[in-house]
């Protein structure tokens, strides 16, 4: 019988609120070795999530996009709303200023194979799992599922 990412998922994931200072969000980081974190809203529904990705602004700093005058007008060679974007997260204080917005969920049914789909063709490297209403009940990681492949080789 196919496995279903509930059978492999992490259960009760550590979470934190946009309102959490990023520093203490680091902490959790570093401390529990772990990449991300989802973010939710009092009612425990998903709003979010931070990762390394999203903490690498605060260290490594944003270049502004590149322009051209002409005619006594700026051209921008790249969007200036991603610097402005990026800038912010660069200067962020608290895990919403910072976190990635909107992302990419499954269900606890839907099979591994379709969840390691997801991941591959998207890029990510988690996937928060969230139950009927919206909630986080579990997530699930690149790690999740190489253990499961190591599991069932045994």
């Amino acid at each position: 019988m196919p496995r279903t990412v509930a059978d492999v998922m992490s259960r009760d994931p550590i979470v934190v609120r946009p309102e959490t200072p990023l520093q203490e969000a680091i902490q959790i980081l570093a401390e529990r070795r772990i990449s991300g974190l989802p973010v939710v809203d009092d009612a425990r529904k998903l709003v979010g999530i931070i990762s390394e990705t999203d903490l690498m602004w605060q260290e490594t700093g944003v270049t502004p996009p590149a322009y051209i005058m002409f005619l006594d007008s700026v051209i921008y060679l790249k969007n200036p709303a991603t610097y402005e974007r990026d800038l912010h997260k660069a200067l962020g204080q608290t895990v919403g200023e910072v976190m990635s917005k909107n992302p990419i969920t499954i269900s606890p049914d839907k099979p591994l194979k379709e969840a390691a789909k997801i991941i591959s063709d998207r890029k990510v490297h988690r996937l928060p799992v969230l139950d009927s209403e919206g909630q986080v009940i579990g997530i699930l990681t690149r790690g999740d599922i190489i253990r499961a492949m190591a599991a069932s080789q045994d």
